[in-house]
């Protein structure tokens, strides 16, 4: 009997540590004053979370400092006060941007809610000790690994205040109904959840605990219970702005000076208690960061970030599936190249060619009813898009479509059950006006978890239907199962990709005509041992074939080891093989059973990086080709980044990148004539080129004050490429060598400088000053004379440039406050 008691108190604590913590909600009649001073008498009716547990460095430690958290509700909103102690010499307040806490000198406190009490959902919003703002959106995939709980690109209008006080910092925020969405209940239960960081020794504390061998985030939240008689706002918001400017010599096409001007709104209304729509109209994306371009020698479709606000703000609903590539919205438009080859008639002048889809508007329409049913529905229309072209020689102006009219549509019910368990239907649509191409893609995906959420099971089926022209239709479907929890973790999946399939219209797929196989599994220890603070080991296999013709295309087999260490310091090591590569993908020919043999190889990667916390900051990757199996070849890709934070207000970073490799094999491609060589019968010519690929990036920040800052960035990308021989490809992938080719090689010139002037000026209003600058031509610098990195930067300067310089102003209005007013 007492063998039987001694073991029933020890499992005790594991029993506690699994139940959620509670807060009881109070409602307030009189809202407290936000100053940061949270010694409003009102106060002293809340409720206090207190007694945080280590998350990291060292899970289920004690934590260093004490913290204190009081929460009320009214009507309209959500009040938090938070008083965390510590020794104010010691507090990081360095000014950063708007959700760039990141790996910055500043500690920081967050409130984590799950209004819908999903276990999957939620909202985050987090203020520094600098009074920087951050809020994200949380979905089922957040974890509680450092700055990795959600999408930080939603934005929601709420305040804040923060004090120093002479035994630690204090912390007030009003987050209103408007920025949040819950379902219509007399009485609600929210699940809650606050974090403490502390930089100086990188300690994450959570309220209620959260065990890093449990897989999820959301699911390890406490609750907040009690919640009555809240009635969700109306949500009805206007932001109108208006931009003007000049743009000056346009992709270096000579077009001389272009004026800037554009007015619109985005307008955000609560249809009901759970659902927003938020629609743009007449947008305007120009103050955007430029894309990092490259010189893609790969038959894959380099993709680039989203950096629209109205693209990245609550949109992650919509990618669930993966079927939503928000940058096929407003691209260049499809004919845009053709008409710049008319550039080299000179009969012809073009006049005009936009680079950009214009858009006549864009709606969002998301939300989650009271049954945990999550609906997204998202509609773009693109307007037609023309060029003009002068015939010098009959002094006629043509008028070329380069783009039609389209329609872009995707639709979303994601239904959560029990658990972390979903399962989600997506359908995305394009229709374009005439007999251009319209598309159809449709998918199913559901992922169940057991009650532990330690095991896990996915399944997906996707079909794509293209027409009216060249109509085709295909298919994506897969299984995984796993082992998401725990100390040892494993899955093995399967997907395969028919011929056909094809989701490009609205989505990203780099290939399609392929089956992929994986095996992994990993250990991890999260717990401080004597030398580390966690570390892991992961072993992957990884097998494609071709679905037709069905043969092997590539087999890889990779060991990896991570280690943190105490000193904060972290190193990565990668060792893998790939015995077996026939390249179906380089000739664009896998349907006609036509491949190319690349040698076998092994390789290593060895990754890493200093204390973030220092002012200095270093971070490194090198990856070295082991071995061939033949002696001609040759690989290297060397990375380093170097951050120096000269004040709390200033820092700036240098990242430099160098990748080479010996006789890699590309399809020969005619760069001045926009085409790909082949032999007179059309069979194809491959080339073998020392690739040289270097990038700089040198980027800055100044923080007047939390709510005013400069960014600036700087990227030249230089890419050489001499071929070295060329050659005829037989049934078997082999090489057989050909007579030169003249006229193909390379020297590439990439030169953008982004800088960034933002003023919030009023809670939702901005103000924003933008400056771009970028290199025409890139082919303009003679690549035989100029055959090192720094003699091409420096050339690059001398080459055509754009310009471009513009000021947006954007408004708040909120209806709730002005039906105040008025």
């Amino acid at each position: 009997m007492r063998k039987l008691f001694i073991i029933a108190l020890c499992c005790l604590p594991v029993f506690v540590l699994s139940q959620p913590k509670t807060l009881t909600a109070v409602k307030t009649l009189q809202p407290p004053r936000i100053d940061g001073n949270p010694d409003d008498a009102i106060w002293q009716q809340a409720p206090v979370a207190t007694d945080f547990m280590q998350y990291a460095p060292s899970y289920g430690a004690p934590v260093s400092a004490k913290s204190s958290v009081k929460i009320l509700y009214d009507n309209e909103a959500i009040y938090i006060a938070a008083y965390l102690y510590d020794d104010p010499q010691l507090i990081r307040k360095q000014i950063t941007a708007r959700d760039g806490e990141q790996q910055q000198d500043v500690d920081y406190f967050s409130v984590f809610f799950d209004t819908y009490n999903d276990q999957q959902n939620g909202f985050q919003f987090l203020v520094t000790t600098a009074n920087v703002q951050t809020d994200a959106k949380l979905t089922v995939t957040a974890t509680a690994s450092f700055n990795q709980y959600g999408d930080k690109t939603w934005d929601a209008v709420w305040e804040s205040k923060v004090q120093i006080k002479s035994d630690g910092w204090t912390v007030e925020m009003r987050i209103p109904y408007i920025s949040l969405r819950f379902s219509k209940k007399d009485i609600q239960t929210w699940g809650i959840q606050f974090l403490r960081y502390i930089r100086r020794n990188n300690e994450q504390e959570y309220w209620n605990p959260v065990n890093p061998n449990m897989n999820g985030f959301v699911n390890q939240f406490g609750k907040y219970t009690g919640l009555k008689n809240i009635q969700p706002p109306l949500r009805l918001s206007f932001y109108p702005y208006l931009s003007t400017g000049a743009r000056i010599n346009e992709k270096g096409n000579d077009l001389g000076t272009q004026w800037l001007r554009s007015g619109g709104m985005d307008v955000k209304y609560g249809i009901n208690e759970s659902f927003t729509l938020d629609a743009t109209l007449i947008p305007d994306f120009g103050q955007v960061v430029s894309d990092d371009v490259i010189n893609n020698l790969t038959p894959f479709e380099q993709k680039f970030n989203e950096n629209r606000p109205f693209f990245t703000e609550g949109t992650e609903l919509f990618n669930k599936a993966g079927l939503f590539y928000s940058r096929r919205i407003g691209a260049v438009p499809s004919g845009y190249y053709d008409v710049v080859d008319l550039a080299t008639d000179p009969n012809l002048k073009i006049i005009r060619n936009p680079s950009v889809t214009r858009l006549y508007n864009a709606i969002k329409l998301s939300g989650r009813t009271k049954d945990k049913l999550g609906i997204g529905v998202l509609n773009a229309i693109a307007a037609p898009m023309y060029a003009t072209v002068l015939d010098r020689t009959t002094g006629m102006k043509n008028k070329i479509q380069t783009s039609p009219l389209t329609n872009y549509n995707i639709v979303v019910l994601d239904q959560a059950l029990k658990g972390r368990s979903y399962i989600t239907f997506t359908n995305a649509s394009t229709i374009r006006q005439g007999s251009a191409r319209d598309a159809n893609v449709s998918s199913l995906d559901i992922s169940l978890y057991n009650k532990s959420n330690a095991y896990n099971i996915k399944t997906w089926g996707r079909y794509s239907k293209v027409f009216p022209l060249n109509a085709h239709d295909g298919f994506n479907t897969g299984l995984k199962f796993g082992k998401v929890g725990g100390r040892i973790q494993y899955y093995v999946q399967g997907d395969v990709k028919s011929t056909r399939y094809d989701p490009r219209d609205l989505g990203f797929l780099q290939t399609s005509n392929i089956v992929t196989y994986i095996a992994n599994a990993s250990y991890h220890q999260y717990t401080a041992t004597r030398n580390f603070l966690n570390y892991s080991y992961t072993l992957n296999a990884n097998w494609q074939r071709i679905y037709r013709p069905g043969a092997a295309n590539q087999f890889i087999v990779t060991a990896n080891a991570f280690w943190f260490f105490k000193n904060f310091w972290d190193v990565e090591l990668t060792l893998g093989e790939t015995p077996v590569q026939h390249d179906y993908f380089v000739l664009f020919r896998a349907a006609q059973n036509v491949f190319v043999n690349r040698p076998a190889y092994g390789f290593a990667e060895l990754q890493g990086s200093t204390d973030s916390r220092k002012k200095l900051f270093f971070s490194y990757d090198w990856m070295q080709a082991l071995f061939f199996n033949t002696s001609d070849k040759y690989y290297h890709k060397a990375e380093f980044s170097l951050r120096y934070r000269f004040s709390n207000k200033v820092s700036m970073q240098l990242a430099h990148a160098d990748e080479r490799e010996d006789n890699y094999i590309v399809n020969a491609y005619d760069w001045i004539n926009g085409q790909y060589v082949t032999e007179s019968n059309g069979d194809p010519i491959v080339g073998f080129v020392n690739f040289k690929d270097v990038t700089t990036t040198m980027s800055g920040i100044y923080s007047f004050t939390p709510r005013l800052n400069l960014n600036f960035r700087l990227r030249h990308n230089w890419s050489k490429v001499p071929y070295q021989g060329f050659a005829d490809v037989d049934a078997g992938g082999n090489t057989i060598t050909r007579s030169p080719i003249a006229g193909l090689d390379q020297n590439v010139n990439f030169f953008n400088v982004d800088a960034f002037l933002s003023w919030d000026f009023k809670l939702g209003c901005n103000l924003t000053v933008g400056y771009k600058n970028w290199i025409g031509n890139t082919y303009a610098i003679d690549g035989i004379k100029y055959q090192r990195y720094l003699n091409n930067f420096s050339r690059s300067f001398d080459a055509t440039h754009g310009n471009e310089f513009t000021i947006k102003a954007i408004y708040f209005l909120d209806y709730n406050q002005l039906r105040k007013k008025n």
